[in-house]
């Protein structure tokens, strides 16, 4: 399906069709709808109580999951807050959208509404205490109230249903980072009488077991503490007005713990979520549940919940009400920039099998964002590499590349250790989920491979299929190369597929025959001359990592440097770069640095960045850079001038 199919649905007659169904008859009483409550926190994976952690201290939410279920296999979308954000808000995937990337603003159409509206047309009040954060501007229909002051007492007639949502920021990574000398005043009047004994953690195998290391793990555990104290105070208040017995409340974290090789990855660390949800009088108190439940499911369960008609676009599985659906198969996720860095990642999970795809495996996994590696975790994960004093599962966040596949066994393995894609005995499983994976990006619009300078073009307008010819004839491999395969399908299968219409299935193509190496070089060039920017882009920057310097390779990037579209500038003096030319392409860079697009300005520092140990020259570039109104321009400028 098309992205514009997507957005052609919904819109206005949902929202007469939910005030139909509440209006009902003359004269008819209408049915009470039930007060919707999300207690939310940040940067937390299941650590509670009632998850069998006995490490927690989370009294209030253990009760509530005594009154209600708890759901063992709950997911994010995202390692970060803002593109998860995006999809409870909207209840589509941000591959889908176009908020992938941290930090970005890219508005959807205006047939895609933030949930609470189609509430609000049923009659609900809704606020927002206080978070937003859904990577674009937060349209004034989309609540009633949303401040630090919205709260369902708020509401003008007390007979009113409400959807509330409280947003606790406690335990995000900034808190949980500083690793204060004590906590603050507010934060120890909301602890138990003793905190956590860092010398009692219980670390994941994959952190070094060192004092400073510890003391964040035993601080992570204290902010859920205060946290649970806050969640409490808001059950309370519910029970104080005479509301518990009417009302759904659900709790979940926005994503995994706030800590490296957790947040902003694809690792159950980084994506498990808690999810508690008591309705009284339809769920059975204290009781579990295994179902995959995935953030985008969030919105059409809470509309199914109120009984509001669930608009079409939105591409989760409602798991509660009356159009609950069959439990889904798959959970999906995906990593596209991060803040300053890009580094695209994809990831399926079932019940048991983890499968990561790793579309730019030359990225190391430790690639230095600024914001993190202010915490003194990072630092001290940093001062032990450098020591040489790693060892084991401990060193795997520091290898200078990453596999292209990733296959884990979930139940057998939780933390992700040990890698099972070459795995005779698991062939099976990685054929299922790769396939799977491929049919998820299809049909959901996967806009991850489309480059970020050029993003805008594909989210309005210019749809999928194209009539424009590709520029080149692109053959079949020859010399027993078709027998070289990837992603399990053989090099000829991709090429077939650049040769097509479908410019998500030619950039997937193009990607991925990207990661062939050498037996790819040959399509790679002749890809430089592609009509499609975001086809000779990846080409180009494939070339530039797999080492081809030949006379006609360096030549056809040069060529490809002297193209009109941005893009591909881009992509060809990246090559360049990559391949020792750097006088071929500085030129090229320093004028992308000026560009009005911020995306080709962050490409282009990015260029410049490796290049600062070995080419002075660069130096004075970088400079101009600082004080960039993009502030992850200035930070990679910054890092690179740091550097010597």
């Amino acid at each position: 399906m098309q992205r514009r199919d997507f957005m052609q649905v919904a819109g206005g007659a949902l929202v007469t069709a939910a005030l139909s169904k509440r209006s009902g008859a003359e004269g008819e009483e209408k049915p009470k709808r039930p007060n919707i409550l999300w207690i939310t926190c940040e940067d937390i994976s299941p650590h509670l109580g009632c998850y069998g952690d006995v490490e927690a201290r989370t009294p209030n939410l253990d009760r509530l999951a005594a009154g209600g279920v708890r759901y063992n296999n709950a997911f994010s979308v995202s390692g970060v807050c803002a593109p998860s954000r995006s999809c409870l808000i909207a209840g589509m995937y941000p591959t889908t959208l176009g908020t992938l990337h941290m930090r970005c603003k890219n508005q959807p159409p205006e047939e895609v509404k933030c949930f609470p509206e189609y509430l609000q047309a049923a009659g609900y009040y809704c606020t927002n205490n206080s978070k937003e954060d859904y990577n674009f501007n937060t349209p004034s229909t989309a609540w009633n109230e949303s401040s630090n002051k919205a709260h369902f007492r708020n509401r003008p007639e007390q007979e009113q249903p409400f959807f509330a949502v409280f947003n606790f920021t406690i335990t995000h990574e900034s808190r949980v980072g500083t690793l204060p000398e004590d906590l603050s005043e507010k934060e120890r009047a909301l602890l138990p009488k003793e905190k956590h004994d860092p010398a009692k953690a219980t670390l994941p195998p994959y952190y070094p077991d060192t004092p400073v290391v510890r003391r964040h793990w035993a601080h992570y555990y204290d902010l859920i503490a205060a946290m649970d104290s806050q969640a409490g105070e808001i059950l309370r208040q519910l029970e104080e007005d005479g509301l518990a017995d009417n009302t759904v409340v659900f709790f979940y974290s926005d994503h995994g713990v706030g800590l490296p090789r957790a947040k902003r990855w694809m690792y159950d660390s980084g994506l498990h979520v808690p999810l508690i949800i008591r309705w009284p009088g339809t769920l059975e108190p204290g009781t579990t549940e295994d179902r995959l439940v995935s953030f985008v499911d969030f919105a059409p369960t809470v509309l199914s919940v109120a009984g509001v008609p669930i608009p079409k676009h939105m591409q989760g599985v409602p798991f509660l009400g009356d159009r609950a659906q069959a439990p889904r198969q798959y959970i999906h996720a995906a990593r596209d920039r991060m803040d300053e860095r890009y580094d695209i990642i994809r990831a399926i999970r079932d019940n048991r099998f983890k499968y990561i795809r790793n579309y730019e495996p030359y990225r190391p996994y430790d690639q230095y964002l600024a914001y993190p590696e202010s915490y003194p975790v990072m630092q001290e994960l940093r001062r032990v590499e450098k020591a040489g004093e790693l060892k084991g599962a401990e060193t795997q966040f520091f290898r200078h590349r990453k596999p292209v596949e990733e296959l884990f066994d979930v139940t057998a393995d939780p933390h992700e250790i040990a890698n099972l894609a070459d795995s005779p005995a698991h062939k099976d499983e990685l054929a299922r989920l790769r396939a799977a994976m491929d049919k998820w990006f299809l049909q959901t619009c996967d806009l991850g491979l489309a480059p970020e300078p050029e993003l805008d073009g594909w989210l309005y307008g210019r749809g999928r299929e194209t009539d424009r010819p590709g520029g080149v004839a692109y053959l079949p491999c020859k010399d027993g190369a078709e027998a070289t395969s990837i992603f399990g399908r053989p090099m000829n299968a991709w090429i077939e597929d650049l040769n097509g219409t479908d410019r998500l299935v030619r950039l997937r193509a193009i990607k991925s025959l990207g990661l062939l190496g050498e037996a790819a070089v040959p399509t790679l060039v002749a890809a430089l001359q592609d009509q499609e920017p975001g086809v000779a882009f990846w080409a180009a920057v494939s070339l530039g990592h797999s080492g081809a310097e030949s006379p006609e390779t360096l030549d056809a990037l040069e060529q490809a440097l002297r193209r009109e579209d941005v893009v591909i500038q881009l992509g060809a003096a990246e090559a360049l770069c990559s391949l020792g030319r750097h006088e071929d392409a500085l030129e090229t860079v320093v004028r992308l640095l000026k560009h009005e697009n911020p995306y080709v300005r962050l490409r282009a520092v990015q260029i410049l960045e490796p290049l600062t140990p070995k080419v002075e020259s660069v130096r004075p570039l970088l400079q101009q850079a600082l004080g960039d109104e993009v502030k992850y321009i200035d930070r990679v400028a910054e890092h690179a001038l740091a550097v010597r």
